[in-house]
């Protein structure tokens, strides 16, 4: 078995300029979320939490997400 960590879908944290925005989710999918926090922080040796995790998943989401890329400008 390799002793090299895979990487995660979701690399390094880039430097972003935020704005505060809230939302409600399941208790489960915040769960899910604590655990990849927890996995990702382990992965790259910087501590992190679910927030700061959320919008980077979801712009990785829509960049991935074909319908939405072909359905917006430039897409």
């Amino acid at each position: 078995m390799s002793t090299t960590p895979k990487k995660l879908r979701l690399g390094p944290l880039p430097d972003t300029q935020t704005v505060k925005l809230a939302f409600v989710c399941p208790a489960r999918l915040k769960a899910d979320l604590d655990r990849y926090a927890a996995l990702h922080a382990q992965t790259y040796g910087e501590a992190v939490d679910a927030v700061t995790l959320i919008p980077l998943m979801l712009e990785a989401f829509m960049v991935a997400d074909r319908g939405f890329k072909k359905r917006t400008v430039g897409g």
